[in-house]
């Protein structure tokens, strides 16, 4: 294998990672798998001059069985690791640790022995975990001839048929004589080059697959990191613990780094955790960004080739990223799953932390065969399927993540902020504005309207001369209407209803009353229209209370104008309207940091200080306004 050039790293005579639009290039993890004893860890030696296996027994017995990492720098310059996994099926579980938050894969088949029970299940493993590339290494080519090169080349590509794998270049190669391995290292290239790049503004997750200590440094995990950046100083979560640590150190390839970025192997050096809290299994994450969980939903499907029936009878493992849980399975309309698979929840001992769309395997533990895979479609599900859980499940399934957000608002009706955010990735609604704390689904606010108009009507017009209901009530009414609508009957939700109807007009909120805008409490809509007409003819010296009792006004109806907002109750005998009132309120604004006296409001107002100095006590007393000796200024300047 050549060397790069020590100036810039390139290979001469190969294209760049940089000649091919790349401003940073991105960074792949390829996951080895197949039968023990078919080379893989030999191969990975051969490339990389690593040694992937790190334990003595593994080297004492030639026999992988744990996950050993090594990395390779293309003929582009791109640079790759690589988890090379155990064969051996007592270790499929380690298997299943390492190739868990993987996408690619050296799938190999010794050449001699040719296709063999383990690379059935690895393939089975790989296939319902899906791939965005792969390539199959015909391992010890040296030890066949030709025509049984060509034939086990061949099986293999008809065993491929109808998974992920279908299409992967099958390489004949040797790792002892070289031969094939640049036509494997050029495969490689490609498939890592046609790979989609991953996402790099996304929640972030390290799925651990190693925990050990450094004396004089502390805590180490290593694990696949997708998702999002990590940086030296930054705090992070780890799952399902939630333990909160920062971290003190980033490596990636036994380089020092600052700043990890996905998909790559990194190891992080934790500060403030003690090695023995944390295992393979747990995820490092963002502080906030995830919640973990022990239900779920799921589409699950069987492994193709499978001979018996798999039921919700059986006792099964859960893998997912590097994690594994003992697991229930309750199957959805159905005793035994399809062919084509089926909907089902799916409890698990404990924690994890899982994205709606993340893929995993199921293994019956009792036959210690992989049985079937899967793709989580709901997380965090409602305590009960309903009668509408295909319908529910089948959007999840064919959604986009984009539109996942649009889709969890429809399903629940109303979803805190917080919990959109830990539960899709996202922080908007497309085309909603939130409603305090709350994203609130259209039909459901246009159902909580209606019910509270309707039930205020109704009160209006079976008791007149009432205000209207008291918050408390008017709460109830609310709570009972997001029920019916299928919503979260949230005390906290119907009071953010209450006041963005308030807000916009629907509803009228005095004190502790509530009220429809136009009722007016005892008295006619014309008459308060009439008496608010009245003062405003007069402005800027309207009418005292007196002068309107004398007029023939009665005291209820100004009493009733007064409550329904028409006027404003500036001093014990003087009423004002709102415009008037915020009149007054602009001319002190104007003035900004100067101050305004009593006598020049009066002067612009064009009124006299027997409602020039009422009204500024009221608005001193409002809150709009605040007195400094002689002068006043508007509240915030």
């Amino acid at each position: 294998m050549t060397t790069p050039d020590p100036a810039d790293g390139r290979r001469p005579g190969t294209e760049d990672a940089r000649d091919l639009g790349y401003a940073t290039p991105p960074l792949h993890v390829v996951a080895t798998a197949g039968h023990v004893d078919h080379g893989k860890s030999t191969l990975i030696r051969r490339l990389t001059g690593i040694e992937p296996d790190r334990l003595v027994e593994e080297k004492r017995r030639g026999l992988t069985i744990d996950l050993g990492f090594a990395w390779l720098t293309l003929p582009s310059n791109l640079e790759i690791g690589f988890v090379d996994v155990p064969g051996h099926e007592r270790f499929v579980r380690t298997m299943l640790a390492g190739m868990g938050p993987v996408r690619l894969a050296l799938f190999v088949v010794a050449a001699d022995e040719g296709w063999s029970r383990q690379s059935e299940e690895h393939l089975a493993i790989v296939d319902v975990l899906g791939a965005d590339g792969a390539v199959v290494a015909l391992t010890k080519s040296d030890l066949v001839d030709a025509r049984r090169l060509a034939e086990v080349s061949g099986n293999v590509t008809k065993r491929l048929a109808g998974t992920a794998l279908e299409g992967a270049p099958v390489v004949p190669c040797s790792a002892v004589t070289g031969a094939g391995l640049g036509e494997l290292t050029t495969a490689l290239d490609a498939m890592v080059l046609a790979a989609p790049r991953a996402a790099e503004g996304d929640r972030i997750r390290l799925h651990v697959d190693r925990v050990f200590t450094i004396a004089g440094a502390g805590t180490v995990v290593t694990g696949t990191l997708t998702g999002g950046p990590l940086a030296v100083g930054d705090e992070v979560d780890l799952h399902p613990s939630g333990i909160r640590a920062r971290i003190r150190g980033l490596q990636t390839h036994k380089r020092r780094i600052e700043l990890a970025r996905p998909v790559s192997r990194v190891a992080v050096n934790l500060a403030g955790i003690e090695r023995m809290r944390l295992e393979r299994g747990d995820v490092l994450t963002r502080p906030g960004e995830w919640q973990p969980t022990s239900t779920l939903e799921a589409w699950v499907g069987p492994v193709r080739g499978l001979d018996h029936p798999v039921t919700g009878r059986g006792a099964f493992t859960f893998h997912a990223g590097a994690a594994e849980r003992t697991a229930t399975l309750r199957l959805y309309d159905t005793s035994a799953l399809p062919d084509d698979g089926a909907f089902a929840r799916v409890r698990l001992s404990a924690p994890l932390v899982l994205d709606v769309h993340d893929r995993f395997v199921l293994r019956e533990s009792g036959r210690r065969e992989t049985v079937a895979g899967g793709l989580v479609l709901d997380p965090f599900p409602p305590r009960r399927p309903g009668a509408d859980a295909a319908v529910r499940l089948d959007r999840r399934r064919n959604a986009s993540r984009s539109l996942l957000p649009a889709v969890l608002l429809a399903e629940r009706g109303a979803v805190r902020r917080a919990e959109l955010a830990s539960q899709t990735g996202e922080g908007t609604v497309d085309g909603l504005e939130p409603m305090g704390g709350w994203w609130v689904a259209p039909p459901v606010r246009a159902s909580v309207e209606g019910s509270l108009v309707e039930r205020l009507r109704a009160l209006h017009e079976a008791n007149p001369s009432a205000d209207g209901a008291g918050a408390a009530t008017v709460r109830g009414w609310a709570l009972e209407a997001l029920r019916l609508a299928g919503a979260p009957a949230d005390g906290d939700l119907a009071d953010v209803l209450v006041e963005d109807l308030a807000g916009s007009g629907v509803l009228a909120r005095t004190g502790a009353t509530v009220r429809l805008p136009s009722h007016r409490p005892g008295v006619a809509t014309e008459e308060v229209d009439r008496i608010a007409a009245t003062v405003a003819a007069g402005e800027p010296s309207p009418p005292t209370i007196a002068d309107l009792r004398r007029s023939g006004v009665p005291a209820e109806t100004i009493e009733a104008a007064i409550r329904a907002g028409a006027l404003i109750r500036v001093g014990p005998e003087l009423v004002m309207t709102p415009g008037f009132v915020d009149k007054a309120v602009e001319v002190v604004r104007s003035t900004g940091s100067r101050g305004i006296t009593v006598s020049e409001v009066r002067r612009q107002l064009g009124t006299t200080r027997k409602y020039a100095v009422p009204l500024m006590e009221h608005l001193d007393r409002s809150g709009l306004t605040r007195r400094s000796g002689d002068l006043r200024f508007a509240r915030g300047t």
